[in-house]
């Protein structure tokens, strides 16, 4: 009987490996990335051409390498990082197990170009999925130049897989500020299918910021700093003014690389309760700084994820920090007493002569002395002669009815209903509905009752209505008295360029400013104009949401703007409204489900409610 376990080749553990490396064209991008920055470069270059699934390079004017390095580093597990398992506790480099490399090589045309400084010619190496094609001399500049075509060219099913060019651009530049975040000093330059996206001189970490996020960000970061023996903490928190409806800006790097903690997360949003709503997320860019032995990294493919010894501490720590931070920098309200002019004592003159204050002294007062307060005459409209007439008109309650407030007036109307009566505008009966904590309606049916989320109901009413907008060439829009200016991020702004046709077709009126600026003259009618910045910057969430990629842009641009109605409708409704409401809800296509697929009703019947009470 042969034997059944065999060694795998080369090509195909490369391929198995490229499957947990390479993801997507942003996994290369990331390896490519950091490789450079290991390498000791002072410049690196990214060059992208269709999101990366036709073109992917990489310049660095980093070490590079010699004749024979550069034909290594494309061979499985080969590496300058490490040389014992004892290295791996304590890791400064962001590579180090060697698999890069040799993963992209075997579902790629790569082609590396490597000169060292001492060296007068450099190195070509060729290599075509996992086929080696060849190593010659070539003259090159010092450092390394890394080229990625046609990615997935010889695994079509990874490649049909790929989202769409402008999703597999923005996972690009998340990589690309992943690693730029962290390395303030090193310059950066981004081009795309031959435009210069970014270009990043060297600079401080809050200039690398407000380079990459915006102008805008200049006002809204606030530092964190906090030094202790376990853990070093720096960076920068958002005012919580700027809390935003999406978890796009949140950063935490460790000893130079980005990972993601949902538990220390839990601390940055701990210090922030109560002072932004429930349904925002603050700003933060933290950088954590330990001792490589009291840290895994080499627990997940993407080193994302790192394990902390001693992370309960490190919780308390950054919770303090962040507190401390946002007392020390008065973002929690507070009473502005600079700028009070009745605190604005002004000095004495030089001869002033300095009295002792004096108080006057009633000694006949009596604080426990019953006073009785004069009457004040109210004078009446009308003659003075009818006095009498005037008292009877101001104070008959069936005359002045008029003056009670409305939801005391409609509850008659309510109590007239539940008995049976018919309403006083119309020969049909009024439909009986009640209100229950400003968010559900409760009605009768023939055969039982219906309990109504007034939120989900507004929301799948609203979704239809602008569905059947798109028959129109124009959507109804409500402008503003004063145009509104928003700064997105460069993947923002590109999406909203992208849409804007779609965007003013449904009610809104955008035009662009210029550098990532675009001015808001009108939006859609029966949305908020309190925040439109968070309106617009939902809407584009749900653009690039993945789980959205099989709807059209427009029907994920009308299920955004639905909800976005829809938030604020936990409030007390007038009759008429509950009445419009329900109606309009059943005369929907679809009235039962919201267009994220929640219920906007629950129905009781007569013998369910009747088990209830036995």
């Amino acid at each position: 009987m042969s034997d059944l376990i065999k060694l795998l080749p080369d090509s195909v553990a490369n391929q198995i490996a490229a499957g947990e490396v390479v993801q997507r064209p942003a996994s290369a991008v990331k390896e490519l990335l950091e490789n450079a920055v290991d390498s000791g470069a002072t410049s690196i270059r990214l060059i992208i051409k269709d999101a990366g699934k036709t073109l992917i390079q990489v310049m660095d004017n980093g070490c590079g390498m010699s004749e024979r390095d550069a034909r290594m580093c494309f061979e499985r597990h080969a590496t300058s990082k490490i040389q014992t398992a004892d290295d791996l506790l304590s890791i400064h480099t962001l590579g180090f197990r060697g698999e890069a490399l040799a993963s992209i090589a075997s579902i790629a045309q790569v082609e590396l170009r490597s000169k060292k400084t001492e060296e007068e010619v450099g190195t070509c190496v060729e290599i075509e999925g996992t086929e080696f094609k060849g190593q010659t001399p070539v003259a090159c500049q010092d450092g390394t130049s890394i080229s990625v075509k046609n990615l997935f060219f010889n695994v079509p099913a990874r490649r049909n897989f790929l989202k769409s060019n402008t999703l597999e651009l923005k996972y690009i530049i998340e990589e690309f500020f992943r690693v730029t975040m962290v390395n303030p000093g090193i310059a950066f330059t981004f081009h795309n299918n031959d435009k210069v996206l970014y270009q990043l001189p060297p600079s401080n970490l809050k200039q690398r910021l407000v380079a990459l996020l915006g102008a805008a960000y200049n006002q809204r970061l606030v530092p964190v700093d906090q030094e202790s023996g376990i853990v070093s903490i720096s960076g920068f928190i958002g005012k919580p003014e700027f809390a935003k409806k999406t978890r796009g800006e949140q950063y935490f790097f460790t000893n130079g690389r980005f990972i993601k903690n949902p538990y220390l997360h839990h601390a940055i949003e701990n210090a922030y309760r109560e002072l932004i709503p429930n349904d925002a997320f603050p700003t933060y860019f933290i950088y954590l700084e330990v001792d490589p032995k009291t840290i895994d990294i080499n627990i997940h493919p993407t080193k994302t994820e790192v394990n902390f010894q001693d992370i309960k501490s490190i919780y308390a720590i950054l919770h303090s920090a962040i507190r401390q931070s946002i007392g020390k920098f008065n973002l929690t309200p507070t009473l502005d007493f600079e700028n009070e002019p009745s605190l604005d004592i002004q000095p004495l003159p030089k001869d002033a002569v300095i009295r002792q204050p004096t108080i006057t002294v009633d000694p006949t007062y009596n604080p426990f002395e019953k006073k009785t307060r004069p009457q004040t005459e109210i004078p009446l409209s009308g003659s003075h002669t009818g006095g009498d007439t005037s008292w009877k008109n101001l104070y008959d309650p069936l005359k002045n009815i008029h003056f009670q407030d409305q939801a005391t007036t409609g509850h008659d109307v309510q109590n007239q209903q539940l008995i049976g009566l018919k309403g006083g505008h119309s020969d049909e009966p009024a439909r009986n509905v009640f209100q229950v904590k400003n968010r559900f309606l409760v009605t009768s049916m023939l055969s039982g009752m219906v309990i109504i989320d007034q939120q989900n109901a507004t929301e799948r009413i609203a979704y239809e209505r602008l569905v059947a907008d798109l028959e129109q060439p124009q959507a109804a829009a409500q402008f503003q008295l004063l145009t509104h200016k928003i700064q997105l991020s460069h993947q923002d702004a590109e999406l909203l360029t992208e849409y804007l046709d779609i965007f003013n077709r449904y009610g809104y009126e955008i035009t662009p400013f210029g550098n990532n600026e675009f001015v808001v003259h009108a939006i859609p009618s029966g949305t908020s104009n309190k925040d439109i910045d968070g309106l617009i910057e939902a809407t584009l969430e749900a653009l690039k949401s993945p789980s959205e990629q099989k709807s059209s842009p427009q029907i994920r641009l009308a299920r955004s703007l639905a909800k976005s109605m829809a938030a604020r409708q936990n409030r007390k409704l007038q009759q008429e409204e509950m009445n419009n409401l329900v109606e309009q809800l059943f005369a929907c296509k679809v009235p039962d489900i919201t267009p994220d697929g929640k219920p906007t009703i629950v129905k009781l019947g007569y013998d369910e409610l009747l088990k209830k009470f036995k």
